[in-house]
C-alpha cells in the first residue's frame, strides 16, 4: 500500500477537527474525499503533507511520516497542491511552475516533466512568460497543479480543485487530472463536486464531522441512496 492511515486525530485547540480516521491508497489509485464544508477534508490533507499535527498510524511506502517535516515530506515524493492555490501572483507562470521542482537536481528529467504540464495544460505554455495574477482562477489552477507534479510525487495530494472556476474549465481541470492518475501518479482529491469526483475516482471516502461515513467504489457510491440525496441532487 502506498499511503495507509489509521486511528488518524488532529486537534486544533480544544476543537476535534479529525477523529480515529482511517484510509489508504494503492500506488497509481485515485481516490477522493467527499464532504460538506467543514468536514476536515483539508485537514487531513494538511495532516498526510505534515502542515498539521496529528496522532495516529500515518505510513508511506511502509514508513511513518509522524514527526517527518514538511519539506522533506516532499522529497520522499508527496506534493501537495493546497486550497485557494497558494500562488505567487507577481511571478510568471514559468517561474510558479520551476518552484515546484525546487529540490529537484536532474535538470534533464525536470525540463521533461515541464513539458509534460504543458501538454496537460496548453495555455500554460502560451502564458510562460505571464504574471500569474493575471490568469484566470482556472488558469491559476491549472498552475497550482502543474507546479505540483514539477516535484515529481509518487502522490498528489488536491485540494478543492474545482472551486471558483468557470464549468468549461473544470471539465478540462477533471480530464487533466485523470490523464495524471493514468500515467501513473496516485492522487487523493479533496472535492465538494461529488459528481465530477466519482466521474473520474476509482474509490472515494465520505468525511462528516471528522470522521468517515460512508466508503466504498465510485460506482458503489454512486448508487448508494443517501450520497445521492445528499450529495449528488438526485432523489
Amino acid at each position: 500500500m502506498l499511503l495507509e492511515i489509521r486511528n488518524l486525530s488532529v486537534w486544533y485547540g480544544k476543537a476535534l477537527a479529525l477523529e480515529d480516521v482511517s484510509l489508504s491508497i494503492g500506488a497509481g489509485e485515485f481516490v477522493a474525499v467527499l464532504g460538506p464544508n467543514g468536514a476536515g477534508k483539508s485537514t487531513l490533507l494538511k495532516a498526510i503533507s505534515r502542515m498539521q499535527p496529528s496522532s495516529g498510524v500515518l505510513e508511506f511506502r511502509g514508513a511513518s511520516l509522524q514527526g517527518v517535516p514538511a519539506h522533506a515530506v516532499v522529497g520522499q515524493g508527496i506534493c501537495h497542491c493546497p486550497e485557494g492555490r497558494r500562488l505567487f501572483p507577481e511571478l510568471t507562470v514559468l517561474k510558479n511552475l520551476m518552484l515546484g521542482a525546487y529540490l529537484r537536481r536532474d535538470a534533464a528529467v525536470v525540463a521533461a516533466d515541464l513539458d509534460r504540464v504543458y501538454g496537460l495544460f496548453p495555455i500554460l505554455k502560451e502564458r510562460a512568460p505571464q504574471v500569474v495574477g493575471t490568469l484566470s482562477g482556472g488558469q491559476q489552477q491549472m498552475v497550482a497543479i502543474g507546479r505540483a507534479l514539477m516535484g515529481k510525487p509518487a502522490l498528489l495530494l488536491l485540494d478543492e480543485p474545482s472551486v471558483g472556476i468557470a464549468h468549461r474549465l473544470k471539465i478540462e481541470i477533471f480530464d487533466a487530472i485523470k490523464r495524471i492518475q493514468k500515467s501513473g501518479t496516485a492522487i487523493l482529491m479533496a472535492e465538494q463536486d461529488a459528481q465530477s469526483a466519482l466521474r473520474i475516482a476509482d474509490r472515494a471516502y465520505v468525511l462528516e464531522h471528522g470522521r468517515i461515513g460512508r466508503e466504498g467504489t465510485s460506482a458503489e457510491l454512486g448508487a448508494d441512496d443517501y450520497i445521492r440525496q445528499a450529495y449528488l441532487g438526485v432523489a
